[in-house]
């Protein structure tokens, strides 16, 4: 009976406006009472809705509290960090642009711009000056390119030389950096490269998913976009994926346009889920950035650790600028043990608190070794390319009571 089924829907909905919590808008259209309200919003007299891909009240608000968190005008939530990294390119880099990235970074980020966006597109590729872990001095590779190419320089994140370089040798587009990086969490000066890009005409996007919304204000010591997996800290909980891009209305309205059209659309049942991690975000962050400088010093000083990569140690190439832009560290380490592959893998498998899984950022601590997690499709020489040592470890702190944390990575250490 189709009075029955629309009964209470089709008109007179029990939106519920003074509840707590935001809820949750399951829809994937949305209707218009009259031909004259949709000619309203077509001619820019309405604002409303229209289709699920293109927005949802529930991915609004939590696109308006990430705001709110970066200072940013406007703010975009998309299905993966990979979607709102790949989106954010493919909106921003004409064709002919140059883009300069660096070589310590996410690997399925530099996958997309060696191998798939810019040779499919057309591409030169160059690695420039001595990178802080790779083995070699230049690389260049050329696919026959169709005119006009896209163009992408990779430089060491504390080599400002080499950035100034590629600024006046090119027309530049955007310098795409993380900071701190992954997985050795160096760091890059973003008010100096801002600066420096700026001067030149080009564009300043930070990934800021390691160092968070509250440990670092990227667009306030002055790039342009901050972007985000927001499955890692944001969300908080180990259960949603989504990535988010926040900066000026001018920046973030290209690449929501390309968004609407490529797809990648948040579910609005993960934006209730960011929603309801950020309510706890200050408290997560305060007890993972004491736990990891905690474990950090602790690591740097066992004799069955060689080296310790965290910002927050003296010993951090860029520790005194990670002091300068950043409020804490975050609760990620990274560190080699003293031994081979199987030695660090005995090590992982006698830990009783971490899971062994990719990702970071959540209540549970998780731990991975990047040799067989990220890299285990290159050999070992290739793998030493970019710095992953067999004995690698990167360590993702979550909530648990430090005390706990601390005798299960000793005893674990003990094991080996």
């Amino acid at each position: 009976n189709a009075d029955l089924s629309y009964a209470g829907e089709r008109l007179g909905r029990g939106i519920v406006t003074d509840s707590i919590t935001t809820p949750v808008v399951n829809t994937s259209a949305y209707f218009f009472k009259k031909t004259s309200e949709l000619i309203d919003l077509k001619e820019g007299r309405r604002a409303s809705f229209e289709y699920g891909r293109y927005g949802n009240p529930t991915t609004v608000v939590a696109e308006e509290k990430i705001s709110a968190l970066e200072g940013a005008e406007s703010t975009l939530l998309l299905a993966s960090g990979m979607c709102a990294s790949t989106v954010m390119l493919l909106a921003l880099v004409p064709a002919g642009g140059h883009i300069v990235t660096t070589t310590d970074c996410y690997r399925k980020t530099r996958i997309f711009i060696e191998t798939i966006y810019f040779p499919k597109w057309g591409s030169r590729y160059f690695v420039v000056g001595v990178p802080y872990f790779l083995y070699f001095d230049e690389r260049y590779h050329e696919v026959v390119p169709q005119l006009p190419s896209y163009k992408a320089t990779v430089v060491d994140p504390a080599d400002v030389h080499a950035l100034e370089s590629a600024l006046y040798k090119n027309q530049v587009t955007l310098f795409f950096t993380e900071t701190p990086t992954n997985p050795f969490l160096r760091c890059v000066d973003i008010e100096l490269v801002s600066k420096l890009c700026h001067s030149k005409g080009a564009l300043v996007c930070v990934d800021g998913t390691f160092a968070t919304p509250l440990n670092q204000k990227a667009l306030a010591l002055g790039a342009d976009i901050v972007l985000h997996s927001a499955t890692k800290y944001i969300a908080g909980h180990n259960d949603v994926l989504a990535g988010c891009i926040s900066g000026s209305e001018k920046l973030i309205a290209p690449v929501r346009m390309l968004h609407n059209v490529l797809g990648g659309a948040l579910n609005p049942n993960a934006a209730y889920l960011i929603i309801r991690g950020m309510k706890t975000l200050h408290l997560r962050i305060q007890q993972q950035n004491t736990t990891a400088l905690k474990m950090a010093r602790l690591l740097e000083a066992h004799p069955e650790v060689s080296r310790v990569y965290y910002p927050g140690l003296a010993s951090h190439p860029e520790h005194y600028l990670a002091k300068r832009q950043m409020t804490g560290f975050g609760g990620v380490v990274s560190f080699e043990i003293n031994g081979d592959l199987m030695t660090t893998a005995k090590f992982i498998d006698a830990l009783k608190i971490p899971y062994i899984a990719p990702s970071f950022g959540g209540c549970e601590s998780i731990v991975d070794q990047p040799a067989i997690m990220s890299y285990w499709d290159l050999s070992q020489l290739e793998r030493a390319k970019f710095g992953i040592k067999d004995n690698l470890v990167r360590f993702s702190f979550g909530v648990e009571d430090f005390e706990d944390l601390k005798a299960d990575i000793l005893q674990a250490l003990e094991a080996i």
